[in-house]
């Protein structure tokens, strides 16, 4: 077959073998090969990335700014003064919450924000350690101070007086009427004169319950202290007695130097087995804890009248106390002077004279009466020149 001397010349070229295979050398062989290179990223996918972590880093450094200014003018206004103009008192209930705290004083206008104040109150890790109470609040104090008073515990307190010489009953109707204090009186009283004549201090809402406690645990363990340290040898025979006797002592002085004498007397006379004759006795027994009304004299006839606690009647001592005794009186009983007085009259100065014999106190007394004689007279003066002044401007208006 013929040929394309054309074809034949280009099959030629095309038939013309490889160049030839350098053997490749040891170190050649054993060297590796490149791999594939990675695709190249565009110029627009590495813009997202970069404008995306730009943003995350951009929005972390604002957020880091915007918290710091909260922080500080957080911080500023949690230190700074407070809106409060007058001192005033707020009251914290038991297991009132700081979010409840906070609203309070806010409505109060004690405290300019309340979230600052619940904040502040986290972060200083105080809100386990707020306590109950009535607080004085001084006028612009911070929240900071107001934190730290809360804390304290230092909650302004309410006070109740019991005067020596009260009965049970008395200080009972004390302790009822006293505003500062919650919850309802027990159902029963005490034993007369086991309530101790003190001041209580105590914190707004405190019970009455828990003042009559603590007054009956303060009067137990006074009377036996003082009664531990008694002089040997007084005619006294248990705690009851001793209490009883002091109570006497109570109310017949109110002059804390006679106190000690006045006891002697009632010792001497019991040593002696005569009856004691206190007047204060015989108002006990016939209006008991209530007390003698107002104005109401001892007739003869109440003098004469039997009952338990009349020392006119009775020998030595009543059954029990006739009021509270305070802790001079009790501690006059344990030990009282020692004298011979067996009578003591009053001397119309708000004391008392003492006589060893009865001839000495039958003197005493007529100069007593002599006093009351003279003061009856200038209080019968007295009202008669207050009457006469009274009608004088009457009869000009007519």
């Amino acid at each position: 077959m013929s040929m394309n001397p054309a074809d034949n010349g280009e099959f030629g070229r095309r038939a013309m073998p490889a160049q030839p295979i350098v053997p490749k050398t040891a170190s050649e062989a054993l060297r590796p090969e490149l791999g594939t290179p990675p695709p190249k990223r565009s110029r627009a996918s590495r813009s997202q990335i970069v404008v995306f972590m730009n943003f995350v880093v951009t929005s972390a450094i604002l957020a880091v700014i915007v918290a710091g200014v909260a922080l500080y003018v957080g911080k500023r206004e949690f230190d700074g003064p407070g809106p409060a103009k007058t001192t005033t008192n707020f009251m914290v209930r038991p297991n009132t919450s700081v979010a409840e705290i906070a609203d309070q004083l806010e409505r109060r206008g004690l405290i300019s924000d309340s979230r600052i104040f619940r904040i502040g109150v986290r972060a200083y890790d105080k809100g386990s350690v707020l306590k109950a109470g009535e607080y004085e609040i001084k006028a612009g104090a911070s929240m900071r101070d107001i934190v730290d008073l809360l804390e304290s515990g230092k909650s302004v307190l309410a006070s109740l007086t019991i005067p020596e010489g009260l009965t049970v009953e008395q200080a009972f109707q004390r302790i009822a009427e006293h505003e500062a204090l919650t919850g309802d009186m027990p159902a029963e009283m005490p034993p007369e004169g086991s309530l101790i004549a003190d001041t209580q201090r105590f914190t707004r809402g405190a019970t009455r319950q828990q003042i009559i406690d603590k007054m009956v645990a303060d009067q137990t363990r006074l009377v036996e202290s003082i009664w531990n340290r008694r002089v040997s040898g007084l005619p006294i025979a248990d705690i009851n007695e001793f209490v009883t006797l002091a109570s006497i002592v109570e109310k017949e002085t109110g002059v804390a130097d006679e106190r000690s004498r006045v006891a002697a007397v009632f010792i001497n006379r019991l040593n002696k087995g005569m009856r004691l004759q206190s007047d204060p006795t015989i108002l006990y027994g016939l209006f008991g804890g209530k007390g003698r009304p107002v104005d109401r004299p001892i007739f003869q006839s109440d003098i004469d009248k039997p009952t338990p606690y009349n020392t006119y009647v009775i020998n030595g001592l009543p059954p029990g106390p006739i009021a509270n005794p305070g802790r001079e009186s009790l501690e006059a009983v344990a030990n009282p002077s020692k004298t011979g007085d067996l009578y003591f009259v009053a001397d119309g100065t708000g004391g008392h004279v003492f006589a060893v014999t009865l001839e000495e106190h039958n003197e005493n007394v007529a100069r007593w009466r002599a006093v009351q004689k003279k003061q009856a007279a200038e209080e019968a003066a007295k009202a008669e020149a207050a009457a006469e002044g009274g009608a004088a401007p009457a009869a000009t208006a007519q």
